[in-house]
């Protein structure tokens, strides 16, 4: 939905140690993007971007975080794909910030999957929204949820109350969409968190627990927003740590 934008290393870098143990002029790429599953049963998507018309911040001189250039309204993107609002059967929402929910509206017949914390926090209500409910465990993550054959909801706390990352396997491979456990590729790597989090250690506890399932298990790592999400994506590249 956007691309061609930028983030500051003291924004993707500075939550534990602070901003001041970063570089201001050094950057990364940003952009936004959401991901959508077909599963041959069912058409899932995995959170949703803003609502038709959003206009995002313009450029700015030492701003911490620019977005980028508008690509496409999130429904346009959408529906570029192929696909029409109808026949989305599930959301699975990483976490309420409303670059991953604002769009919900847009979809008459899905499920939204979102944690509890979250779905409180939104005061989401009705049929449709079902709160995760953690019966399972899935590799080393404690609490998670089977969602359909292969996709798994995981509890990720720290970057919001409810935070949450979406895991699913296909062909030997686990594409982790993790929404903003990372803001950018180069953090993972770096093992560093951003200055975005509501429970600093569930946050730490939450990086940690991602980056030894990626050394575990071969994982194509999704972000949602820096390029390096749909470079991943369309390479099927496997993150190495």
């Amino acid at each position: 939905m956007f691309d061609g934008g930028f983030m500051n290393q003291q924004f993707a870098f500075g939550g534990e140690e602070g901003k001041d143990k970063y570089d201001e002029q050094i950057i990364y790429r940003s952009s936004l993007q959401n991901f959508l599953i077909d599963t041959g049963d069912e058409v899932i998507l995995v959170d949703t971007g803003f609502k038709t018309g959003f206009a995002a911040p313009t450029k700015k001189l030492g701003a911490p975080l620019y977005m980028g250039e508008k690509v496409a309204d999130y429904i346009d993107a959408f529906s570029a794909t192929g696909y029409k609002p109808e026949q989305v059967t599930k959301i699975l929402i990483t976490h309420k910030h409303p670059d991953h929910t604002a769009a919900l509206e847009y979809f008459p017949n899905a499920k939204v999957y979102i944690s509890p914390e979250d779905a409180d926090a939104m005061k989401l209500e009705g049929n449709n929204i079902i709160r995760a409910q953690y019966g399972k465990s899935f590799k080393n993550f404690p609490n998670a949820q089977q969602v359909a054959d292969g996709i798994w909801f995981i509890e990720a706390k720290g970057h919001t109350k409810g935070n949450s990352i979406i895991i699913a396997e296909n062909d030997d491979l686990y594409y982790m969409f993790h929404g903003d456990v990372t803001y950018c590729d180069a953090a993972l790597k770096a093992n560093k968190l951003s200055i975005v989090f509501e429970d600093k250690d569930a946050a730490r506890q939450t990086l940690d627990r991602v980056r030894q399932f990626i050394k575990d298990n071969p994982t194509v790592y999704l972000s949602t927003h820096c390029p390096e999400g749909y470079e991943n994506l369309e390479m099927k590249r496997v993150m190495k740590l």
